[in-house]
């Protein structure tokens, strides 16, 4: 008979997000466990924010991803020898963590996934919106460069401000420079029209010329977008076909590169070439 693998004492904190402190309603949204031993330490946040989005419609699911990879950075460096302190500068006030609770792993990351199974990600009896327009195509992107090892050395919702001028709101969600080039990612959905295309070709111009200012290198700046039979572009619908060829040739004439989600695996890969992973 064979013998079961010798587990490893761990310890794990459950992450909260908690929009409102008062009513204090909150959402698990993240483990981090930690092996008491070698004091390796394993960080993840989810990856489905519908419940997050149905307790608060406005989150910034973008500031959280980028939190998960500072924490995890902070974390992996410092093995979490002072696991309060990089909390505290790490976590915004909306995300709380719970006291460690002992725990044995047959690995860390087999404990992570068990853990999140049971106290994060929703079980697949309950039944949640699919994810749809921008929001679905940001975790598309984001799954393709975590794959490929890059989605940490990426910069997140980079201020276009930094380029363009002062008040701009708008963040672009990710972005590397390789060598003399800058590259930047922005989900950009046709799917409700094509608002968002005009927005990001109406910041195109001040970001190519900020870029070569700021950073002295040239900007190459991409639009993803759903595929068009996805959206029900195609000839049988020659109206929704042609808005979805005007928001095209709309950030074309912007110099923004325009690529379907169907193309992020090869820019993935490219990413984790150019970044050297």
């Amino acid at each position: 008979m064979a013998s079961r693998p010798e587990r490893i004492n761990c310890e794990f904190c459950l992450l909260r997000y908690v929009p409102d402190a008062v009513r204090n309603e909150y959402v698990h949204i993240g483990i981090i466990l930690r092996e008491q031993e070698s004091r390796r330490v394993e960080v993840r946040f989810t990856r489905d924010w519908r419940r997050v989005r149905c307790l608060d419609p406005d989150v910034d699911t973008a500031l959280l991803e980028g939190m998960e990879s500072d924490l995890r950075r902070r974390l992996q460096a410092e093995r979490g020898e002072d696991l309060m302190r990089l909390l505290e500068e790490s976590l915004s006030l909306s995300v709380q963590m719970t006291e460690a609770r002992a725990y044995l792993a047959e690995s860390l990351p087999a404990g992570v996934e068990q853990l999140m199974r049971l106290y994060v990600d929703p079980p697949p009896r309950e039944r949640l919106p699919r994810q749809s327009g921008r929001a679905a195509i940001q975790a598309r992107m984001r799954a393709e460069f975590e794959h490929a090892g890059v989605w940490d050395l990426m910069r997140k919702r980079i201020p276009a401000s930094e380029y363009t001028r002062p008040g701009d709101p708008l963040r672009i969600d990710a972005g590397y420079r390789p060598n003399g080039t800058v590259r930047m990612f922005h989900a950009v959905s046709l799917e409700a029209g094509v608002e968002m295309a005009k927005v990001l070709a109406f910041s195109a111009a001040g970001l190519h010329s900020g870029v070569k200012r700021v950073e002295d290198a040239s900007l190459e700046l991409t639009a993803v977008i759903e595929p068009a039979a996805k959206l029900g572009a195609t000839d049988a619908e020659p109206e929704r076909l042609a808005l979805y060829r005007f928001g095209v040739e709309t950030m074309e004439e912007h110099r923004i590169r325009v690529l379907t989600t169907s193309d992020l695996g090869r820019v993935a890969d490219t990413a984790r070439r150019e970044l050297r992973v």
